[in-house]
């Protein structure tokens, strides 16, 4: 099952800063992005977190499980999706923990 567009724009209506948090739709669900980096994944109308140690610190008692078949086991949000300043803090630590994205490699000429 996808994900809906209304429970999309209801999570990018909790996390807010609408200019830099935007999401994408990708292979029938949503990935979740600040600027270039990608911190979540929107899958059949659930929020996945990625892991980091801050973000496992903050949450506290941690639901853990993959956004989909075969992927790495994610931070499942679902009581706290309500909480506006809980989720906004912990998208804000979460991306400050996560590399910057690596750059595209330029297609080029084969000589």
């Amino acid at each position: 099952m996808a994900s809906d567009r209304p429970f999309v724009e209801f999570v990018l209506d909790q996390l807010g800063n609408a200019e830099e948090i935007t999401a994408r739709k990708m292979f029938g669900d949503y990935g979740v992005f600040s600027g270039r980096k990608i911190f979540a994944l929107i899958c059949d109308n659930q929020l996945f977190i990625k892991p980091t140690d801050v973000g496992r610190a903050y949450i506290g008692k941690v639901v853990e499980a993959p956004p989909y078949p075969g992927a790495k086991p994610s931070f499942l949000i679902e009581e706290q999706l309500e909480d506006r300043a809980w989720l906004r803090e912990l998208v804000r630590i979460t991306v400050d923990a996560l590399p910057e994205p690596k750059p595209k490699k330029k297609k080029g000429k084969k000589s």
